[in-house]
């Protein structure tokens, strides 16, 4: 993904972006692929959950016994975790409807679902446990702890074309893989790229109490030399990332110059006497307007394998409430290009209720940052915990307004917004996604 400024006048400036991610690649369609629920069927049998909803979980502390060592854990290769799904909305009139948007496109939100459900499957695609008895049930659990980045492609999504899902595990920790999942439709004999994500995903013993090993990755051959080579480097800039944030670093002496540029033309707006009521200057938006909120109350439909509100359904609805934000703020129908920073910090009960808050923090030209706070409540306990936290980029048709901080917290915000923008104007992974995509094609030629 190549991303570059291009300078438009000496203090204007348009996000170009060039990405190899929109190009087509043609292969039979022919080939057989398991459905999104016969994969679930499978897998959770392999987990010993595949039952109805109970209100209180299995115990599956009986399982404890079976966890191996690492010693006893065989190194894999990247093949060996490769999956492929599809999603038949060319033949499944029902699954269609849960898929289309008013606009006739495909809901971005239920494919980030459907993502992060298939990245958990790749993960025990991996896992190979010899000591483990073939009649009991794997004694891992493995949940999702963070996705760097989804890349989104222009191609217009069809409702009654069937997509295509793909990936493979790219690098492994002691207890966490780090997973790659592709998105394609097949339109008019060729498969087009719809997006791309990376998940990391933790592994934890059979009740979740602690952290287990999982198998170690061993390259095969060059490309997953290079894959593995690049996911230490993803690693490294995971750790970057996470020391670097606003709350963590204090803003740079450029930023602090911006935020005082923001100042000065809020107190020239007050001193000629406009605007002295709302305190910020003419045609802008302030922040304190740019937000919105949602109360979502979960149901067992949208719990994982172990009664937590699992964290596809979490990123489908802070998409969705994303999207809400910047049509009903900006007045024109955005598209999401990027969702970036996604943390995830704690799970959501099933009978929890799950509180979003949404707020647009930058703007430049035609694009806007959101950011998306996830929050569990207990109404029993009076008890709010941040669960996730998520970092979109949307793009609009026009030009828009922009949004001006006033508090000190709004201009934090502010500062943070713009640094993950302009991350996207750094950021060098248009060879290592031509690696990636590259082994996952052949792969998947291999498959047939």
């Amino acid at each position: 993904m190549r991303v570059r400024y291009f300078t438009k006048s000496s203090c204007s400036f348009v996000l170009i972006i060039k990405s190899k991610i929109v190009a087509k690649v043609r292969y039979s369609s022919q080939k057989s692929y398991p459905t999104m629920s016969q994969l679930k069927q499978k897998y959770s049998k392999m987990l010993g959950v595949d039952h109805g909803y109970t209100t209180v979980p299995n115990d599956r502390s009986h399982l404890l016994k079976y966890v191996p060592n690492i010693k006893d854990l065989p190194p894999r290769n990247i093949k060996d975790s490769f999956l492929e799904g599809i999603i038949p909305l060319s033949k499944d009139e029902d699954l269609r409807d849960k898929y289309v948007t008013f606009m006739g496109h495909v809901r971005i939100g239920r494919l980030l679902e459907d993502m992060d459900k298939f990245a958990v499957h790749v993960g025990l695609q991996h896992i190979h446990a010899p000591t483990v008895p073939k009649d009991i049930p794997i004694p891992f659990m493995l949940a999702t702890a963070r996705c760097d980045r989804i890349d989104i492609t222009s191609f217009e999504r069809k409702p009654n074309e069937d997509i295509k899902i793909a990936g493979f595990v790219s690098w492994v920790g002691r207890s966490s893989m780090e997973v790659v999942v592709w998105l394609d439709q097949h339109y008019q004999g060729t498969w087009n790229k719809i997006t791309r994500a990376i998940f990391l995903l933790a592994a934890r013993n059979a009740t979740g109490t602690q952290a287990v090993a999982v198998n170690p990755l061993n390259p095969g051959n060059e490309y997953e030399t290079k894959i593995v080579k690049d996911g230490e480097e993803r690693k490294s800039k995971r750790v970057t990332i996470i020391q670097s944030r606003v709350s963590k670093v204090i803003p740079t002496t450029e930023e602090q110059q911006l935020i005082h540029v923001l100042y000065e033309k809020q107190m020239t707006e007050i001193r000629k006497g406009y605007n002295d009521k709302k305190m910020f200057p003419r045609g802008v938006i302030a922040m304190s307007k740019c937000r919105a909120a949602n109360i979502i109350f979960n149901q067992p439909e949208n719990r994982n394998y172990f009664n937590k509100v699992f964290g596809g359904f979490i990123m489908r609805h802070a998409t969705e409430i994303a999207w809400v934000l910047g049509f009903k703020v900006i007045r024109q129908r955005p598209s999401i290009t990027h969702i970036s920073d996604i943390d995830f910090i704690s799970p959501i009960a099933v009978d929890a209720l799950m509180y979003m808050r949404a707020r647009i923090v930058y703007t430049q030209e035609n694009f806007a940052q959101i950011i998306v706070a996830v929050f569990s409540l207990e109404p029993t306990k009076g008890v709010e915990t941040r669960s996730n936290t998520f970092h979109f980029t949307v793009t609009f048709p026009d030009p828009i307004k922009q949004v001006y901080p006033i508090t000190y917290h709004e201009a934090m915000l502010y500062v943070d917004g713009k640094r993950h923008f302009d991350s996207l104007s750094k950021s060098n992974e248009a060879e290592s996604d031509d690696v990636l995509y590259k082994y996952l094609m052949e792969l998947s030629k291999n498959e047939r």
